[in-house]
């Protein structure tokens, strides 16, 4: 029974390592990704919808990416979604197509990335720890009930410990190589 609960947890936590590496990739680093785009909601015809399914995204060098989308009544509801995300890119538009151009990244604005970073993986952290603590809870919960030996319940513990350092290890990297990326 405790395996089962262990095994859930393996996966809701590589989900928060997915999640988390999600974030990684829309951090802007040295080079702007299209990842950093995609996932945002414009505006169009009064629904949300992710501008990677209002057109095709594309890196057009290191600093500038373009956004193709279907339709040139796009292009207000996606300029208003990346001004509201707080991304500070210059477009040019051009019909149907929004050319994005990042500033060079100064030592201030790495600082301002790295100090993001910091926050976004100290949130992935206090979500593996949530949920770490409700397998914990479901395992004693079941020992409660009588569904699990005393001795499975401290063996339970011991491979979630396991499970959620192993995970949170794989963050740790992610975040180190996300940090070399700012930093050049």
């Amino acid at each position: 029974m405790f395996q089962q609960i262990i095994d859930q947890s393996k996966k809701d936590l590589q989900k928060a390592v997915d999640n988390f590496k999600s974030d990684m990739m829309k951090l802007r680093a040295s080079s702007l990704s299209p990842e950093i785009l995609e996932d945002i909601k414009a505006d169009c015809f009064g629904q949300e919808m992710p501008i990677k399914q209002l057109g095709s995204i594309s890196a057009i060098s290191p600093r500038e990416i373009m956004a193709q989308l279907w339709d040139k009544s796009y292009v207000d509801g996606v300029l208003k979604a990346i001004e509201r995300e707080g991304l500070i890119l210059s477009s040019r538009i051009d019909g149907a197509s929004i050319y994005f151009t990042a500033p060079a990244l100064t030592a201030e604005s790495r600082n301002d990335l790295i100090k993001l970073l910091n926050k976004k993986k100290e949130e992935a952290f206090q979500e593996l720890r949530k949920l770490r603590d409700k397998a914990w809870k479901d395992i004693q919960d079941n020992f409660a009930k009588g569904e699990i030996r005393e001795d499975d319940k401290f063996k339970g513990r011991d491979k979630l410990d396991e499970a959620v350092r192993d995970f949170r290890e794989k963050m740790d990297e992610i975040a180190e190589r996300k940090e070399k990326e700012i930093l050049g």
